[in-house]
């Protein structure tokens, strides 16, 4: 199987530029989930990170096509931000230290060092957005309130890469099943959680592999949302083919992306699925099943 490649350098002048929006894009020193579509050279990023220093960061290393601003992002309220320890764990929701302090090496990167009475903004509200097609965001709990802000924006969107969590690591703050319901009404639907589920052990416990994993319990997790696969043909041809290529090169659904190409043909005539499908099978697309290993 021919799979080591990229769409969007495969469609040629036919790819579309994706508009990535990075809601909590600090640098933890490696490389964006989002890394494959820079790679291929169609993206086009928009990206918030609230804490001053590491926004400042952000922006030095920025590449071509690259913005940074130091909003809070949120629903437009007013809200408390609770600075942690560890930068990334930082929430406009207050940690639970009670509750994370069952749990291995949580607690202790999760202790409030400061707080900021702060005002959020709105991502339909921001006039440096004109769209998007795919929305990333971590910004540990507060996902739902910024899905609330965006509600014009997202239904042009395609993609949906969120961090959501199963169990309260934050008081009162929304849940799996909150974010799911919602983006859900938005059009969405779960694809996948590409890195796993992630979780710990409860102390005094740990696991063989080291302190930092599970052994049952999940906490949280990445998971990827996509627009509902039975309703494509409300997507315009360019949408489709920004979807194609953020599940080819992003998330290696190979077989996503047939059924997006099946109806970008069908809505534009045109002849995508075709060769599409020969390259990733190597041989003749109509001769089912295509096994992709």
């Amino acid at each position: 199987m021919a799979l080591d490649f990229s769409l969007a350098q495969f469609l040629g002048r036919n790819a579309p530029t994706i508009d990535i929006v990075d809601v909590g894009a600090m640098s933890l020193g490696g490389q964006p989930d989002y890394h494959p579509l820079l790679k291929s050279g169609v993206a086009r990023v928009i990206g918030f990170e609230p804490v001053q220093a590491e926004c400042d960061k952000l922006n030095a290393m920025a590449g071509k096509n690259h913005k940074y601003l130091p909003h809070f992002i949120g629903d437009g309220t007013e809200r408390t931000f609770h600075l942690c320890n560890m930068s990334m764990t930082s929430s406009l929701y207050e940690p639970d230290s009670a509750f994370l302090s069952r749990f291995t090496q949580l607690e202790e990167l999760t202790r409030v060092v400061s707080k900021e009475q702060v005002k959020t903004r709105r991502l339909d509200d921001i006039p440096e957005i004109t769209n998007i097609d795919l929305l990333k965001i971590d910004i540990q709990g507060a996902e739902l309130d910024a899905f609330k802000g965006a509600q014009r924006l997202l239904k042009d969107a395609v993609c949906v890469y969120t961090e959501v969590e199963f169990l309260p690591m934050y008081k009162n703050q929304p849940l799996f099943a909150e974010v799911d319901a919602h983006l859900r009404g938005l059009g969405f639907l779960l694809h996948t959680f590409p890195d796993g589920l992630s979780g710990r052990t409860f102390k005094p416990v740990q696991s063989v592999q080291g302190p930092y994993q599970p052994l049952r319990q999940i906490i949280w997790a990445d998971a990827i949302y996509v627009k509902h696969f039975m309703h494509l043909e409300q997507l315009s041809p360019e949408k489709l083919l920004k979807l194609a290529i953020i599940a080819h090169d992003l998330c290696k659904s190979y077989d996503l992306v047939n059924l997006v190409l099946r109806v970008y043909d069908k809505v534009t005539g045109k002849s995508l699925w075709k060769p599409y499908m020969t390259r990733i099978t190597g041989g003749d697309p109509g001769a089912p099943p295509a096994y992709i290993d």
